[in-house]
Order: structure tokens, then C-alpha cells, then sequence
């Protein structure tokens, strides 16, 4: 339903790796953010974001818990949400897909993230 690809890192993108968060971009991050930025390609989402699918990151499987009420148009349309590995079932941040209570993965340039 979505995949695309880390094509850049900005260099202060771990930043937030505390908080168990990454923010996703796409080429068109503003220049204050772009720093902390994964940076991904723009890629339609085909169907609906639902709590009853997964995110990939490379091999590793994260339940999702919670869709922010923009994600769905925000990833479509800039490539741009926040990932929190925090098991939150509520969405008090819009932009945010919420993920099971987990560390966040190394992600390099090339990784691959889907949802299905």
C-alpha cells in the first residue's frame, strides 16, 4: 500500500532518537528542518492507513497503534510524518504514526520502509 526509500540523513536526523521519534521528509523539507530529517521519496499511499497494518523498516515488523488524522494526506502529498515508537492509542500530534513501544532502527541511506 506504501514503500519508498531513505535517500538522504540530515545530520542531526537522530536528534529526537530519544524521544523514540524520526521525522520523515521528502525532498521538499524546509531548509530550518531539513537537518533533522530522514529524507524519502513522495509516494502516492494506495488504500487507507489503518491500526490494523505494519510498518517495515528493512526487516524489522513494527505494529502500528494510532494514525494522526494527516498522516494519510501529509505522506502522499510531502513525505512528511513523524514516526513515535512510544505504543500511544491516542494521536495527539496529527502529523504522527504511532508505533508499538520499541527502539528506533538504524536507518541508512537506501533503507526501505513500507506499510502493508
Amino acid at each position: 500500500m506504501y514503500k519508498t526509500i531513505v535517500k538522504e540523513i540530515g545530520q542531526d536526523a537522530k536528534a529526537f532518537e530519544e524521544e523514540k521519534m524520526v521525522i520523515l521528509f521528502g525532498d521538499n523539507a524546509p531548509d530550518e528542518l531539513v537537518d533533522y530529517c530522514y529524507i524519502i521519496d513522495i509516494n502516492a499511499v494506495e488504500g487507507t492507513i489503518t491500526e490494523k497494518q505494519k510498518l517495515y523498516i528493512d526487516h524489522h515488523v513494527f505494529d502500528i497503534t494510532k494514525v494522526g488524522s494527516s498522516v494519510q494526506d501529509n505522506l502522499s502529498n510531502l513525505g512528511h510524518i513523524t514516526l513515535k515508537f512510544d505504543g500511544s492509542n491516542t494521536a495527539d500530534q496529527s502529523g504522527t504514526l504511532y508505533l508499538e513501544n520499541a527502539d528506533v532502527p538504524e536507518m541508512t541511506k537506501g533503507t526501505e520502509l513500507k506499510i502493508q
